[in-house]
């Protein structure tokens, strides 16, 4: 396991490195030109010129890529544009709050996602089966952004269960205030997190509930299944420790690739919910066509899932010994 591991985690780096380099690549390609942009459509060709030496956009690209990786093996993601401030900073500033909205969306999916399918899976064929699946089917069909301004108008604006936009103290910080005694806090945070969690995880609950069915009715079917019941297993342990424990593989591979999908959505997710994460960001520096800003976002997006990644096939390796001979 632990060659496995070592071997695993040295091929992120040359996978970080191509990340960069088609991150860079894809920056260049996005119409309109920094400097314009800052300086607005009456500046002087001299004043744009002096910014783009300034910015050190008139360096042919392979030099700009160069300083570029060279600044990030130091820890340097530029400055922004338009902020300001270091990328580092200003990413860090928004970067715990899409983790908590998508960290907790998987979190919800995972818990939905694994009840509907083994109950699907258990009553296969009957009422509850078809219930299951069909909202599955309902789940997988609405897009997000639609979802996201249906769940808006009917908890927020017609109920007013929740607030329909903005964020209330971070989780953790509101689980601290939580200890102390104040709980309003803790409501308070989790209320604002209730909408924008919910149109994530729909989705992705809808994905796992029918892989974990999926699974789950090909592992029952085997022998070993079939022998544990002969011999007078009960119904729960056959479920669980047999069924589900094997079925285990495809459903862990595809919550690593959710939380991928999770981080993308929540570009949509963040800006209807006025929601101040890096999807929020994301948005307003592509608007600004502010090239570093993108770049640090879209390289810690990309990071963040590669690192997802190497988790799951690490814990594919832990629960199959037989992924570690690939």
């Amino acid at each position: 396991m632990l060659h496995y591991t070592l071997r695993r985690t040295a091929l992120l780096v040359p996978l970080l490195f191509g990340i960069v380099v088609v991150v860079f690549a894809l920056m260049q390609i996005i119409p309109g030109d920094p400097a314009v942009v800052l300086l607005g459509q009456d500046a002087t060709p001299e004043a744009v010129a002096a910014l783009r030496t300034t910015l050190g956009l008139d360096r042919p690209l392979p030099v700009q890529l160069a300083f570029y990786v060279a600044n990030l093996l130091q820890g340097d993601l530029g400055d922004s544009i338009f902020r300001g401030e270091p990328v580092i900073v200003a990413i860090g500033s928004r970067l715990m709050a899409t983790v908590e909205v998508a960290v907790t969306a998987l979190a919800l999916a995972v818990a939905i996602g694994f009840a509907l399918g083994v109950l699907a899976a258990v009553k296969r064929g009957s009422i509850v089966d078809t219930a299951s699946m069909l909202c599955a089917q309902i789940g997988v069909s609405m897009p997000v952004f639609w979802l996201g301004i249906l769940l808006m108008f009917w908890l927020a604006v017609q109920l007013n269960w929740l607030p329909a936009v903005g964020r209330g103290e971070p989780l953790l910080s509101a689980a601290g205030a939580a200890l102390t005694g104040r709980w309003g806090v803790l409501v308070d945070s989790v209320r604002h997190l209730a909408l924008p969690a919910m149109t994530l995880g729909v989705y992705s609950a809808a994905v796992v509930s029918r892989v974990v069915r999926a699974s789950m009715l090909e592992t029952l079917s085997q022998d070993y299944v079939r022998t544990a019941r002969a011999k007078g297993v009960a119904p729960w342990r056959v479920v669980f420790a047999h069924g589900l424990r094997n079925a285990l593989l495809p459903v862990v591979n595809i919550i690593g690739l959710r939380f991928g999908e999770l981080l993308g959505g929540a570009v949509l997710t963040e800006s209807i919910f006025g929601w101040p994460g890096l999807g929020q960001l994301a948005v307003t520096a592509i608007s600004q066509r502010d090239i570093p800003l993108v770049q640090g976002i879209v390289l810690v997006f990309a990071t963040m899932f590669a690192v997802v990644n190497l988790i799951v096939d690490l814990v594919n390796a832990a629960l199959d010994p037989r992924v570690r001979l690939e």
